[in-house]
């Protein structure tokens, strides 16, 4: 196996932006794509590493950017500035989110029928958002997400299934914002699923979070488990 990665521009509202795309090319067999959502900082070597490891688990793996080329926050108040129009307009974001699906539908390898996307922690909040609008993409899983409803879904049907992967005691979205999210999907028809991990809290899956008064901290057992427990999802919702 020989994973093949390269950038592709691609334009939202004449805005460019640039994903990463990642394929085993021992094959030229079509195959579903997992999206993956960035977090607040935007599309980044963590991003990309996971395009890389959906390639080695059969699928192509396809890092989006919902910030435009070239924009990458350095430090909190710069990923906050970055993050913080899209969480004011929430239309914008959902439509971002659309586009980087569509131009997934057109990856040379892809199997247009089988879309799915994940995303981690502001991107968590992005794949959410996408289920929400009523995508037809075939599943979503949020790793350490946040869940502050858009305001513009109210009474739409969920069609993908949905994985959450929380940290129970993370305090950007406490047990009972969990709660809610899952009366949230419920009432919307969705197939949801939430594991949610004892004594973690925000980040659990990134290595460099090493910040226990921010309330973001690397779990390695969280870790594990939540890739696990997506690999069997994504198996599961793909097939």
């Amino acid at each position: 196996m020989a994973v093949e990665t390269r950038l592709l521009e691609y334009k939202h509202r004449e805005m460019v932006f640039e994903g990463f795309v990642a394929v085993d090319n021992a094959s030229e067999r079509a195959r579903p794509v997992v999206l993956v959502s960035h977090a607040w900082g935007g599309r980044d070597e963590f991003a990309e590493q996971k395009a890389r490891d959906l390639a080695r688990l059969g699928y192509v793996g396809f890092a989006i950017d919902l910030y435009g080329k070239g924009k990458r926050g350095s430090n909190p108040d710069e990923n906050r500035l970055l993050m913080a129009p899209l969480l004011e307009d929430r239309l914008l974001l959902q439509a971002r989110m659309e586009t980087a699906v569509d131009v997934a539908r057109d990856l040379p390898q892809a199997d247009r029928s089988k879309i799915a996307a994940i995303g981690y922690c502001f991107g968590g909040l992005c794949v959410l958002d996408l289920a929400r609008t009523g995508s037809d993409v075939k599943a979503v899983a949020s790793f350490h997400g946040l869940f502050t409803p858009p305001g513009n879904t109210a009474g739409r049907q969920v069609n993908a299934r949905v994985l959450v992967l929380h940290g129970y005691d993370d305090p950007m979205a406490d047990p009972e914002s969990m709660t809610t999210l899952a009366t949230e999907l419920t009432e919307a028809g969705a197939d949801w699923q939430i594991h949610a991990y004892g004594n973690t809290v925000h980040a659990f899956t990134n290595p460099a979070a090493a910040s226990p008064e921010a309330g973001t901290v690397y779990s390695s057992a969280a870790d594990k488990r939540s890739w696990r427990s997506m690999t069997d999802f994504l198996a599961d919702s793909l097939e």
